[in-house]
């Protein structure tokens, strides 16, 4: 999960300007199952952030997925969490300063264990030198679509960057392109986009006012010791850490009316506590285990 960005002070000093309602806040399981989303898809097991993790998220009973987006040089939204590309790739260098291109001739894959053998089913991305390619987020979407069953995706842009508000610019429109900007009764795949920062909320607001946004959270700013999120926010996004400290955030955020989701839970002790706690979505790199224990538990499907 990203860092957080300088600009959270300014929103939150910023927020008691702002008079929009809160409405965008995703709705639980009818069950009452919390949401569990594959953390750059299911991170542990396959290389992050590639369509091996996510075509093995969805096949894991994820109900959705998560993602960070970053602009390349020439306008493309990929999905690599790290301003470097030497820790996801075999490249060194910034991922703005490059090309899609440029991007393509890297492997993002061959620096991951993996599970051990590889996934026959699984389909793996990857070009006739055997590399596995960058991801797209049109790549992901359609990926998304094609699962053929509901699903929920978190898109969560990167600040600061080199690239300002077009960011939001390029994603919003990404999801306008699948109808995903403007949530209606009925669709399979719903979308939301979170950031650490205030002022990237604020632009989905008015790029997308019917949108989810998710406000991150890693440490606790004095605006939140009310409850309330900046900008119309509907969804708080706290840190595993941040709500093993202040365990009174979640209930905070529910008196106001707003959504829990965390990141990222992955140990047993952390996913008994966010159960207890009441939370709505728990991102996570392992899926699959999530999933099962909240079966143990008798939390049913939706």
């Amino acid at each position: 999960m990203p860092r957080r960005s300088p600009e959270l002070a300014l929103g939150f000093t910023a927020r008691r300007r702002t008079r929009r309602p809160l409405h965008r806040a995703v709705p639980r399981t009818p069950t009452g199952r919390p949401f569990v989303f594959a953390h750059r898809g299911s991170s542990v097991a396959e290389p992050e952030h590639t369509l091996a993790a996510y075509v093995r998220a969805i096949e894991e009973g994820a109900d959705g997925l998560e993602c960070d987006v970053r602009l390349t040089r020439d306008g493309q939204l990929v999905c690599v969490h790290d301003r470097r590309l030497n820790r996801v790739s075999n490249g060194r260098g910034l991922v703005s300063t490059s090309t899609l291109a440029e991007l393509a001739e890297l492997d993002f894959g061959s620096w991951h264990p993996g599970p051990g053998d590889e996934d026959d089913e699984l389909v793996y991305d990857r070009d006739p030198a055997g590399r596995i390619r960058v991801l797209t987020l049109d790549n992901l979407l359609a990926a998304v679509h094609d699962a053929g069953r509901p699903l929920r995706l978190l898109i969560e842009t990167k600040h600061p960057n080199r690239y300002g508000p077009a960011v939001e610019d390029r994603v919003v429109n990404a999801l306008r392109r699948y109808g995903l900007h403007d949530p209606q009764p009925g669709h399979q795949v719903r979308a939301a986009i979170m950031s650490f920062s205030p002022l990237a909320i604020r632009r989905v607001g008015r790029l997308a006012p019917r949108l989810p946004t998710v406000m991150l959270l890693e440490l606790l700013p004095a605006g939140l010791r009310g409850g309330r999120l900046p900008f119309g926010a509907g969804i708080g996004g706290p840190g595993i850490r941040l709500l093993r400290a202040h365990p009174e955030i979640a209930r905070r955020l529910h008196d106001r009316g707003h959504h829990v989701y965390v990141w990222t839970v992955n140990e047993p002790a952390d996913l008994d506590l966010v159960i207890e706690l009441g939370v709505e979505g728990i991102i996570t790199d392992r899926p699959g285990f999530v999933g099962r224990r909240l079966d143990q538990l008798g939390l049913p499907r939706a």
